[in-house]
């Protein structure tokens, strides 16, 4: 059996007694505390996270705005240094090869931040397309990534550094930022994972456990807790962002997924999959992701099929009870007919089938 990675803060989430799993291959913090208490003090405080297993992706060269606008959904040309942009590749017949953030650092040189479970396949897909004057380098062990989150974010990281962090927009960054005790200056970009305000934090791994401290020792008076898996998946899940091989894969278009914003069917360049985007987004899909509330008790989980009467019209993508609202629900890849808000459909919980109606997302706004 292959040694399971790990990132170079492992020893930091051992120290608070972290209970670790098998996450793709990596030995990663499912929790810390309680799924329950992590998720509340992000929304509520702060939540510090390593995300140290994604993957970057430095793409540079005279051809590089030209290659990118051939291998994304979005309009890569919109792009300027210190801005950001959330993207898809796809596959030929419209499904995901993967979703990711573009950084723009430089006039030619832009860093592609990828799931961690894609890495291999990712890079393998950018070479095996790559042309004219590009250069693809995969950089994800010379990084570790930080995401701090939540409505006391911007407060905490003010303390430890003379940038003003305020100055960073949505979906921009600043390079160079110093934080106090830390040797490295650092990518600072104002994005996340959870729905609520806050940074991700990128800088050389050697800085990684320097990071860490500075920020759980700045975020005390605040509130700011470690946050394990199981909290990222139910912050990300209310506010409705995709997690590759849930609510988008292979055989899961973009545009099925409910982001039909990051696909631009009207820039000029043929990106992979193009054809097969614009038809669903002028005909619209024949299935399409949707939020689920159960009506009997039960919880969603991910895979369980969905029935009306005794014809499947489709699967739960990721299900649990949200910590916030306090409720079961769902998102749910439905067949076009059954996707108007309170349709009522049932759910296969177990053995027994569930009453559960279509309802608005995300389930959380902040």
């Amino acid at each position: 059996m292959a040694e399971l990675k790990r990132t170079p803060l492992y020893a930091e989430y051992k120290k608070l007694g972290a209970k670790t799993i098998d996450f793709g291959g990596w030995d990663l913090p499912v929790q810390f505390s309680s799924i329950k208490e992590e998720h509340e003090a992000t929304r509520t405080k702060a939540g510090l996270f390593d995300v140290s297993h994604m993957g970057e992706v430095l793409v540079e060269g005279e051809g590089s705005l030209s290659y990118l606008q051939k291998m994304l959904t979005n309009d890569v040309s919109k792009l300027e240094p210190g801005k950001a942009q959330y993207a898809i590749m796809c596959y030929e017949n419209g499904g995901t090869v993967d979703d990711l953030i573009v950084y723009q650092l430089g006039s030619g040189k832009y860093l592609l931040v990828i799931n961690a479970a894609n890495r291999e396949k990712d890079a393998e897909w950018l070479k095996k397309h790559q042309d004219g004057d590009v250069s693809i380098k995969d950089l994800s062990d010379e990084y570790v990534q930080l995401a701090l989150q939540g409505p006391k974010a911007e407060e905490i990281l003010q303390s430890i550094t003379k940038t003003d962090v305020s100055e960073i927009k949505f979906f921009r960054f600043k390079a160079d930022v110093f934080i106090d005790d830390v040797q490295d200056g650092a990518i600072v970009s104002r994005t996340g994972y959870t729905g609520e305000d806050g940074f991700e934090i990128y800088l050389p791994a050697s800085s990684g456990p320097d990071l860490w401290q500075a920020l759980l020792k700045a975020g005390e008076k605040h509130g700011i807790l470690p946050v394990g898996l199981g909290a990222r998946d139910t912050l990300r899940f209310e506010a409705n962002l995709a997690l590759y091989s849930q609510e988008l894969s292979s055989e899961i278009t973009p545009i099925e997924a409910g982001l039909g914003f990051a696909v631009k069917i009207k820039k000029e360049a043929d990106f992979i999959g193009k054809e097969v985007l614009k038809k669903q987004k002028e005909e619209g899909p024949t299935r399409k992701l949707v939020g689920i509330e159960m009506l009997d008790k039960g919880i969603p989980r991910t895979h369980y099929e969905v029935f009306d009467g005794e014809k499947t019209i489709g699967f739960i993508t990721t299900g649990t009870q949200s910590p916030t609202l306090g409720k079961n629900v769902g998102l749910a890849l439905l067949n076009r007919e059954y996707t108007e808000i309170g349709t009522e459909v049932t759910v296969q919980v177990r053995k027994r089938r569930l009453q559960a109606k279509v309802v608005p997302t995300p389930f959380y706004k902040r």
